[in-house]
């Protein structure tokens, strides 16, 4: 059984570490991305993730389990839900675990959705647009950014 849990603040050291994981398998697609003098790389500030109530940090469990995790960020007045982060552990990769995640997190926030991947990353492109294929039954748009970024867009509210 996959699951969602919210990260709470006293957990946040639990996050980091696992987005070690990220950042390192992410690195190959960013050039930009060093590791730090400790031989770690540099955190992500999640400071907003404690102050803001439209940011979201998950843990995403195969029961007991620590297997990934996902940032979101849930639609305000002028801005869409959106996946800010989305990770599944490489063991764990490729199980349909991560589609799972993602279709609760899709559920959890109804309206409109706004999922970007960069331009190099073409394993999570054909991730993201089977998973919102299968889940809005074809019913999305996809574009490219100037960043040719691939981005998805979709509402759960016009889904049938």
């Amino acid at each position: 059984m996959i699951k969602l849990v919210k990260v709470m603040k006293e957990e946040e050291h639990i996050l980091h570490n696992l987005m070690q994981y990220y950042i390192y398998d992410f690195s190959q697609y960013l050039s930009a991305i060093t590791l730090e003098h400790d031989g770690s790389y540099k955190p992500f500030d999640l400071t907003p993730f404690w102050v803001n109530p439209n940011l979201h940090p998950f843990f995403i469990k195969k029961e007991d389990e620590l297997i990934g995790f996902a940032l979101v960020e849930s639609a305000s007045e002028t801005e869409p839900n959106a996946i800010q982060e989305f990770f599944i552990i490489r063991k764990y990769a490729g199980k349909g675990y991560g589609k799972i995640a993602a279709t609760q997190i899709f559920s959890l926030f109804p309206g409109k959705w706004f999922v970007t991947q960069v331009e190099r990353n073409y394993p999570a492109q054909a991730f993201w647009r089977s998973t919102i294929s299968a889940y809005t039954g074809g019913n999305y748009r996809e574009r490219y950014d100037q960043k040719r970024r691939s981005i998805q867009e979709f509402d759960t509210n016009s889904l049938s």
